[in-house]
């Protein structure tokens, strides 16, 4: 009788690798120098607590992501994503949060300006049940900005006073990037998130008003390694998340940043034809003999000043990525030069025109139905203009 064969070991089981109870998600762009500091704060902070820390790096230039990996063969709880698609802060930190396993999540610059000395106290606050959100806050109590300038505090208070006007946060610090989210409410607010948005704290606390926030005060650093971000790119684009979550996709966020410059650009004009009338301009003759009179000077110069102006705000703040740079800056303010006359015709002939039919003149009165007639033209300019430009000037330097 044959004898089978033993049967063959079975292999080893492999050891399950704990499930984390915080997950930290750290978005990075050229922070080689700070990321081995800030693991080890955190490493620090959350102790024996079970976690994982995530890197999400937008294949910064300096190598940021290779030393994260270099740091994962020796660091079981780290993970780096390499990131090559849709680079920006918040398409980061989403990215890096649908990934994470733990039951809190955690979002914290790597900048090492954050203070993650105060995490613990943030974790418990959203791990005992009582909140959703807890907010590392550098505007309440026991919170400061450190040795930020006069200027930059100008900006962060006008920045913050928006949020609270238009979106209706109570946080006292809507701008912050350090922040604790639960796994439940993350789950319930993502799906409607902007990964364009500035500041992903925003998007939630701004999308989701049922959300329980609390903040803890944590004193801010000064950056050791590496360059600020915060630039005339950073200003935009917090103005077009606050755009979007006030009214919704349904309206280009960047039209009504245009729509602003426009506004900007017609008190401009008001002030200068204003004092270009006190100053009083010569009458200009031309070779025809025909003379412009003074008046009309004025309204010319005003005009001039006011396209000129309005082009260098919508190309260095509207159209930030498709803005124009040295020598190609002389002919693209030729063509608007053109297309803002263009404009500047359609307004005056629509203008005129409704002048001539008497529109709203028996039910407004002579006064009220001009200034009417005004916006109606000003209004169709401003909606052409906006079609010609993003057609046939920034929009075809982006093709």
């Amino acid at each position: 009788m044959a004898m089978s064969a033993p049967p063959e070991p079975s292999a080893p089981p492999v050891a399950s690798e704990p499930q984390p109870l915080v997950s930290i998600v750290t978005p990075t762009y050229n922070e080689a120098e700070n990321l081995p500091i800030l693991i080890e704060r955190l490493h620090a902070a959350l102790g024996v607590l079970p976690h994982e820390i995530i890197i999400a790096d937008d294949n910064s230039p300096d190598g940021t992501w290779q030393v994260g990996e270099t740091l994962a063969t020796q660091d079981p709880t780290l993970r780096v994503m390499r990131r090559f698609h849709d680079p920006g802060l918040s398409a980061s930190v989403l990215d890096g949060l649908s990934t994470a396993r733990g039951e809190v999540l955690v979002v914290i610059d790597a900048d090492l300006q954050h203070d993650t000395g105060v995490l613990p106290e943030m974790l418990s606050h959203v791990l005992s049940k009582r909140v959703d959100v807890c907010v590392g806050s550098r505007s309440t109590a026991g919170g400061g900005y450190g040795d930020w300038s006069l200027s930059r505090r100008f900006v962060s208070w006008v920045a913050t006073m928006i949020a609270k006007l238009l979106l209706r946060v109570s946080v006292s610090d809507p701008m912050s990037g350090y922040f604790v989210v639960s796994r439940e409410a993350y789950e319930q607010t993502a799906p409607s998130i902007n990964p364009r948005g500035f500041k992903i704290l925003l998007e939630f606390i701004g999308r989701n008003h049922q959300l329980r926030v609390d903040e803890v005060g944590y004193e801010f650093s000064n950056r050791i390694h590496g360059e600020t971000k915060l630039n005339r790119s950073v200003i935009r684009s917090y103005l077009l998340g606050v755009a979007e979550l006030r009214v919704g996709r349904q309206i280009n966020p960047t039209f009504l940043l245009y729509a602003m410059v426009g506004l900007v650009g017609l008190a401009v004009n008001s002030v200068l034809f204003t004092l270009a009338e006190a100053v009083g301009f010569p009458e200009i003759t031309t070779g025809l003999n025909a003379a412009i009179d003074p008046v009309a000077t004025s309204f010319l110069f005003s005009v001039q000043v006011t396209i000129l102006l309005l082009f260098a705000m919508n190309n260095e703040f509207t159209f930030w990525e498709q803005r124009y740079r040295g020598w190609a800056l002389i002919p693209a303010f030729a063509l608007y030069e053109v297309m803002s006359l263009v404009g500047f015709c359609v307004h005056v002939a629509v203008f005129t025109s409704l002048q001539n039919i008497g529109f709203l003149l028996n039910l407004l009165g002579t006064s009220a139905s001009r200034v009417v007639q005004n916006l109606i033209g000003a209004s169709i300019a401003l909606i052409l203009n906006w079609f010609l430009n993003t057609t046939y000037l920034w929009r075809r330097k982006q093709r």
